[in-house]
């Protein structure tokens, strides 16, 4: 092996990382995508086996050549869990080695939650999905709501948490849990979740929607997340709107496309109407239902996804939170009108599809992010 520690722990987690995704299944395939020697290889794999994260087991036979030994990784090897919130509620996933889904924890959180109480929340999820996981924990992944800094491991601002910013997350949850906590932005979490678990798996350019509390945009190019240089890619909620006019009438987009807002402007109802107990029911019963409001509805997204589409060319905009139990119907119609309001789209290859994930996908995310960043020790 290599000498340097640092280099053999970052090949030895790329080697587990490529078998567990299934890009390599051998010692030759994954010599390939690591671009290392095979002999090297061969003493990553031998570690890796003996350490319990590999297995190596049967042959498959190609069209040409020897038959070669398949290695997978090892389930029962630890697990990782993967913690989303928004002011509403706590979700957290627990996924083992392989990264197959083994339990879900929800708590609701109360009307005006501070921080502190999010994060005993966090801490007391995690402990209660530990009673039901095999292995140890290796590490946690956490979706953050808001501005966050990811390297630095700080949520540096929500709107709906009153106290929310510059709270020090990863510090005060790997403190208590004594494991590595890698902390990124939810839809950007999100956007691993299609990786790993969705449509994303061969995709290297892919723009997630997330009108859910707000409005905003993760974006995969080249197969990298985007951060931005001030970690704010993709707050397209914050932009003026309608955007025709300069003062912005005192509002953003988010007044207008999130879930909430949508939802309301689809019943036809006035903008403090109380929200239906079951966001997601109450749309479903719109889904069907022709009409101006769902015309106007359809020319506003069509409006923002053609313009972003028009500077990141994407591969394609994947819908998540509520509005995808409006189901194809509304992802055709933002297509068809993003054609009529800029017809230079026709050709463009744009194309907006339903999120096959479910409301766990943020979790789900978040998991996502701590098997990418795990490394054995």
């Amino acid at each position: 092996m290599r000498k340097n520690p640092i280099v053999q722990r970052e090949t030895l987690g790329a080697a587990v990382l490529q078998i567990r995704s299934g890009r390599a299944t051998s010692r030759t395939t994954l010599a390939k995508v690591l671009g290392i020697s095979p002999s090297t290889t061969g003493l990553y794999v031998d570690h890796l086996i003996a350490e319990k994260y590999l297995s190596e087991s049967g042959l498959n036979q190609g069209p040409m050549g020897r038959p070669r030994r398949i290695l997978s990784t090892q389930a029962e090897a630890g697990w990782f869990a993967g913690v989303e919130f928004n002011a509403q509620r706590i979700q957290v996933v627990g996924v083992d080695f392989s990264g197959g889904l083994k339990a879900t924890v929800e708590m609701p959180l109360p009307a005006d939650v501070m921080s502190d109480h999010v994060i005993k929340s966090i801490l007391n999820c995690v402990s209660k999905l530990a009673t039901t996981m095999q292995g140890p924990l290796l590490s946690v992944g956490l979706g953050v709501p808001g501005l966050v800094d990811a390297h630095a491991g700080v949520g540096l601002y929500y709107a709906f948490i009153p106290d929310w910013n510059q709270v020090p997350l990863v510090e005060k949850i790997g403190s208590r849990l004594k494991v590595p906590v890698i902390l990124q932005n939810n839809l950007r979490a999100i956007a691993l979740a299609e990786r790993w678990f969705g449509m994303g798996h061969e995709l290297n350019n892919y723009v997630i929607l997330g009108p859910r509390s707000g409005f905003g945009v993760a974006m995969v190019q080249d197969g990298k997340l985007i951060e931005g240089a001030h970690h704010a890619a993709g707050e397209l909620g914050r932009w003026l709107w309608p955007l025709m006019n300069p003062a912005g009438g005192g509002k953003e987009l988010h007044h207008a496309l999130s879930a909430p807002a949508t939802w309301r402007r689809l019943a036809g109802v006035g903008d403090r109407t109380a929200l239906p107990g079951d966001l997601r029911s109450g749309l479903a019963a719109l889904a069907e239902l022709p009409g101006p409001e769902w015309d106007a509805v359809c020319t506003d997204y069509a409006r923002v996804i053609g313009l972003l589409h028009l500077v990141v060319d994407t591969g394609v905009f994947i819908l998540h939170g509520p509005l995808t139990v409006l189901g194809e119907r509304f992802c055709n119609a933002i297509t068809h009108s993003a054609y009529a309001l800029m017809p230079v789209l026709r050709d463009s290859g744009l194309k907006v599809v339903p999120s096959a994930l479910g409301d766990n996908a943020g979790a789900l995310g978040a998991a996502s992010l701590a098997m990418e960043a795990w490394a054995p020790a």
